[in-house]
């Protein structure tokens, strides 16, 4: 059906239609990954649809930010995944979101939800897309390369907007070309454990990373463990230099010529919709929210606080700033045989299963 290029007509349709400044509804970013949109009502409601790799036969997913829950607005959402079936559902989703939520606060409905669906060719919106499949065998190939990338690794940087400074290296690039063979050889063969979405968002994000200035600055490193896409090993080799644990990475290249802090980051084939598990491998740490075994005790780690959103290049930076806001010390002599997967993740999940009942608490900054 090619699908990708009806998917950017349809993102292009909406950001045109709905732009930041619009008075009712806003397209604020819109990608083949992921649309993020603002309901302009009683308060401004952040409404987020993440898009999966084999749209529209999968249709996407549609959620409210968590920081703005709202029974109303939450059930309206809710139906957006009951749709039938549409050649357009993210046309047809935004229109049915639209007017359901003006109707249900009282609103006039914006104009452009008549004309929404109009502005595809009639062939399209009909349905008629499979008649023309042998007409798009090109745009299908196309398609295909965006699942784990048939295609090759290519530097995408001066189109984007983030970190538009910085990009891809011939060593980034030759690791990422690896894994991409590695993991469509995996999906032939059968044998990868992870899926086609959660592989594809891993991806981009590795790709991100890579680009980002704060890999190349030194500020953290990423490497997949023994080119597994799903672990991650990730190196906090810069903390804030006016804490005591900065001092503490000073001490510890001197004693063990290691100057950094060692992370795992693991992840489930339901991800980016469930969060990633990140516990420290080394070196033995007190305070800073990390649990006995070595698990990160934080919200947005937790089902309740994450967000598809989160990019993981910020969730990395956030665990080095935490440690910092917790006071993380490095417990030199302590051996690192007290810190195992199993213990981390036990203490983890009882932790959470405490912070489900009792929520979350940041104490005042007069209790440090």
């Amino acid at each position: 059906m090619g699908s990708r290029s009806s998917l950017r007509r349809e993102l292009l349709i909406l950001e045109q239609t709905f732009p930041r400044g619009h008075a009712r509804f806003q397209v604020t970013s819109a990608n083949v990954d992921e649309l993020t949109s603002v309901f302009i009502g009683p308060q401004r409601f952040r409404i987020q649809c993440n898009v999966p790799v084999d749209y529209p036969t999968t249709k996407p997913y549609w959620f409210v930010d968590s920081d703005q829950s709202d029974a109303v607005v939450d059930s309206i959402v809710e139906e957006l995944g009951a749709l039938p079936d549409s050649p357009h559902p993210i046309l047809s989703a935004v229109k049915l979101l639209v007017c359901r939520l003006c109707e249900m606060f009282g609103y006039k409905e914006p104009n452009e939800c008549g004309t929404l669906l109009q502005q595809f060719p009639v062939s399209e919106t009909d349905g008629e897309l499979e008649n023309e499949d042998d007409e798009n065998d090109t745009d299908e190939e196309e398609d295909d390369e965006d699942i784990i990338g048939l295609g090759e690794i290519e530097d995408h940087s001066d189109n984007d907007t983030v970190d538009s400074g910085c990009g891809l290296d011939s060593d980034s690039k030759a690791k990422l070309e690896k894994v991409r063979i590695s993991t469509r050889d995996d999906y032939v063969k059968g044998t990868v454990s992870g899926s086609i979405q959660a592989s594809d968002r891993l991806m981009k994000d590795l790709r991100d990373i890579y680009r980002s200035c704060g890999f190349k600055d030194g500020t953290f490193s990423v490497e997949l463990v023994e080119d597994n896409l799903y672990e991650w090993d990730i190196r906090l080799k810069k903390v804030d230099p006016d804490s005591p644990l900065f001092g503490d990475l000073k001490k510890l290249q001197e004693k063990e010529s290691k100057d950094y802090i060692q992370l795992s980051m693991t992840f489930k084939e339901s991800f980016p919709f469930a969060p990633p598990f990140v516990r420290v491998i080394y070196p033995v740490m007190t305070g800073g929210y990390v649990l006995s075994g070595g698990a990160v005790c934080m919200e947005l780690l937790t089902p309740q606080g994450w967000s598809s959103a989160y990019s993981l290049e910020a969730v990395i930076l956030q665990i080095a700033a935490t440690l910092v806001k917790g006071k993380a010390r490095i417990q030199f002599g302590t051996p690192n045989s007290c810190y195992s997967l199993h213990r981390a993740q036990q203490a983890f999940r009882s932790l959470v299963e405490i912070h489900e009942k009792n929520g979350w608490y940041t104490p005042p900054k007069t209790d440090g």
